[in-house]
């Protein structure tokens, strides 16, 4: 039973359309090649040309995929993705809102650019990304939204202090739910996905040279890997009942610390 509920799952995945940002490395390049692998067409987005384009082609540029490179944090840019993604593949069914920065950084050290970087970035991003998005899940009576914040919103570390990037992430975490509930009448399901400590190229951007340090933040006592979000994104796109949540995949993060 387990087997033929899979196999349909996997059926009615294919050339369904999904559109991620951020998709070039780490998270978003393991939750690309997990989609592409599993025969939904993807729309891939960066706005870093070079890391796309050779992230395209480890690939294999494969047919049922194509890119576009664009600072996502301007509004045009998730218009042009949406525009990309209907004469490419003729439909928007899941909409995967990766792209996203993180550093820390001490509250009383933050500037005001800081805040606007990652207000831009993170949170207006996902905001015009799902905007350019919906109107065509409407339409069609069905679509999924899956956001990236983290656990840190609900479970702050003293010792990383990031009140600029965070402010950010919990307003995502904000508009997954009231997005969830302004639009599950039209079959939309919204959710956010929380990683813990994943093991990705962005520990090494904020100054972490050993990511398995800080195994002992997980309950599981080891830390997290891309692959382990790219399934969670892919059970959520394609799950019939479950919207306005916030998925923790952090190993135990939020309920305890080994030590």
């Amino acid at each position: 039973m387990v087997n033929n509920i899979q196999e349909q799952k996997n059926k009615n995945m294919k050339n369904k359309t999904v559109i991620i940002t951020g998709a070039s490395t780490g998270i978003g390049k393991e939750i690309a090649k997990l989609f592409i692998e599993k025969g939904s067409n993807v729309v891939m987005n960066s706005s870093n040309q070079e890391n796309l384009l050779n992230t395209f082609q480890e690939l294999g540029s494969p047919a049922n995929a194509t890119y576009l490179i664009g600072d996502i944090s301007k509004q045009e840019t998730s218009h042009k993705l949406v525009t990309l993604a209907l004469e490419k593949f003729g439909s928007i069914d899941v909409l995967i809102n990766n792209a996203g920065i993180f550093s820390p950084k001490p509250f009383l050290e933050v500037k005001e650019n800081d805040l606007e970087l990652y207000w831009n970035v993170n949170l207006k991003g996902t905001y015009f990304a799902s905007q350019a998005a919906i109107p065509n899940m409407v339409a069609q009576k069905s679509g999924a939204i899956i956001n990236i914040g983290t656990v840190l919103v609900d479970h702050a570390i003293a010792g990383f202090p990031a009140t600029a990037p965070l402010m950010s992430k919990g307003a995502i975490h904000t508009l997954t739910r009231q997005l969830a509930a302004e639009f599950g009448k039209d079959n939309i399901k919204v959710n956010t996905i929380a990683p813990g400590i994943i093991r990705s190229p962005l520990q090494g951007k904020i100054g972490i040279e050993n990511a398995d340090s800080l195994a002992g933040l997980h309950l599981l006592n080891r830390i997290g890997e891309t692959n382990d979000i790219a399934e969670a994104a892919y059970y959520l796109a394609f799950s019939n009942f479950v919207t306005g949540e916030t998925i923790n995949v952090a190993g135990g993060h939020t309920v305890g610390h080994a030590i």
